[in-house]
């Protein structure tokens, strides 16, 4: 029971992970270990299933001096291919958001902008964002001249036209100012986060009200 046990506990913390990002993080280390202990020229291609490209690692002997993890990791890879480099906006160390002052480079996966007359601002989170949008009386500015409007995938942080994102709420995950909307580039990735984390609907930037972000407010105090 005792060696059970923690194998048990492994596999649900292994699991419990949202499976895409989990995907990722085993492309992105098996293609550290194909280059430094395999040679690559012998690595067999995707086969279709993931325990016959194992299988196929094995036999070509491409990673010889690899264990069972690895091998699983480089099968990952050869699926997926070299992960691709992310586009997304820079947030220069000084910005400030403009609603709680809070410095926004030190929360990378959150960081919101929003582009007005050519003038950049930064958000520690889509619901600051929203807020600066809809409270028309604390943050006078002309909406028409909005130009631009940028969030990050939370999962790949990937810059994504907010206007296009798809945002879960009501989640049990919390960004630095509480309860969010958490933006995706599909809906697929929003609708398993949203399983996976006990989101409570998703929705578009266009059905976003200004109760709504009230009311996320509201759930945290």
């Amino acid at each position: 029971m005792k060696k059970i046990l923690p194998a048990f506990i492994s596999f649900v913390l292994l699991y419990g992970q949202n499976t895409q990002a989990l995907e990722k993080k085993l492309s992105a280390r098996g293609k550290k270990i194909a280059e430094i202990f395999c040679n690559k020229k012998l690595l067999p291609k995707y086969s279709g299933d993931l325990n016959s490209t194992i299988e196929a690692i094995k036999s070509s002997k491409a990673c010889s001096k690899t264990d069972a993890k690895s091998l699983k990791a480089v099968a990952f890879f050869i699926k997926n291919g070299s992960p691709k480099t992310v586009k997304s906006f820079k947030v220069p160390k000084d910005a400030k958001c403009p609603v709680c002052g809070m410095f926004v480079h030190k929360y990378p996966k959150w960081a919101a902008l929003m582009e007005i007359e050519g003038k950049n601002y930064y958000f520690d989170g889509v619901k600051d964002m929203l807020k600066f949008y809809f409270y028309d009386a604390d943050f006078k500015y002309d909406r028409s001249k909005i130009s631009k409007v940028l969030v990050r995938d939370y999962y790949t942080l990937e810059s994504i036209d907010a206007r296009d994102a798809f945002y879960v709420t009501g989640s049990n995950i919390y960004g630095p100012m509480g309860n969010e909307f958490i933006p995706f580039k599909t809906k697929k990735e929003a609708m398993t986060f949203l399983n996976d984390h006990k989101g409570e609907k998703i929705v578009k930037f266009k059905d976003i009200t200004f109760e709504m972000v009230e009311n996320l407010d509201k759930k945290q105090q």
